[in-house]
């Protein structure tokens, strides 16, 4: 989906007070970006997960008029962890960090927060929204929403892309592809093991040693472009929803 050329991001790290004053008259949304730094396949970069979630929600922002935080670029990478170049925080931490940023950003006078993170890990994507969810306790007029931006683009699993694709895999590497081609291995692995379903493991790392789940070799900066456009509409959509937020 384009986006308006026009508009210009509001980037918060670029706002004075005063400019920061103004604007929350107007009662916007903010996005907060979250990734991770991650061991994605010898094809991808560490911080593959933070590229696709910022470029998502720049256009985002962009399209709504909504002010853009600073990403958080580490988050709670438990099965990946022992992969060379794996940075992981704990749960805790991932969940005061939401907690925290969110309740400051309810205390400044924003009132619609839209957490959108490019890793979705189940331990992260938990200590994100509880951090969301207590700070909903403490300021219940806030909204906030939490997703993965993969929660969107695995839609198109089993449509435009295989059931079985997954971390690191055709999906992933297309958006890469898309939206930073410089940062992509020429060589296109190809990986099929998962860990074993529902069980708690102290090492899932060594059921995937290629450290992805799909075949790359389809990947394209095409595709990318599309799953972007698919995830940017549709998070477009549940934003206007969720937040009654006007066109």
């Amino acid at each position: 989906m384009p986006t308006k050329r026009s508009r210009r991001t509001i980037l918060l790290e670029e706002l004075t007070s005063a400019e920061f004053a103004r604007l929350v008259k107007r009662r916007p949304l903010a996005i907060l970006p979250f990734g991770a730094v991650e061991e994605h396949g010898s094809h991808l970069p560490l911080c593959t997960d933070a590229f696709q979630a910022e470029e998502v929600a720049r256009r985002v922002a962009t399209e709504l008029g909504a002010i853009l935080c600073p990403a958080i670029r580490y988050g709670e990478c438990r099965s990946t962890r022992n992969f060379p170049g794996t940075i992981t925080l704990t749960s805790e931490t991932v969940r005061s960090l939401t907690f925290e940023i969110v309740s400051e950003l309810g205390r400044n006078g924003i009132d619609k927060i839209l957490i959108i993170t490019g890793h979705a890990g189940s331990g992260h994507m938990a200590a994100l929204r509880l951090g969301a969810f207590r700070a909903v306790e403490k300021m219940p007029r806030l909204k906030v929403m939490v997703l993965s931006d993969f929660d969107i683009a695995y839609d198109l699993r089993g449509k435009e892309f295989p059931v079985e694709d997954g971390h690191g895999g055709e999906i992933e590497t297309s958006r890469m592809l898309h939206v930073r081609p410089d940062l992509v291995g020429k060589f296109r692995p190809r990986g099929t093991s998962r860990p074993p379903e529902y069980m708690v493991l102290p090492d899932p790392e060594k059921y995937i040693p290629t450290g992805i789940y799909g075949d790359t070799s389809y990947a394209s900066a095409a595709k990318g472009g599309r799953i972007d456009d698919y995830v940017v509409k549709r998070l477009c959509e549940l934003a206007r929803k969720n937040f009654k937020m006007g066109r």
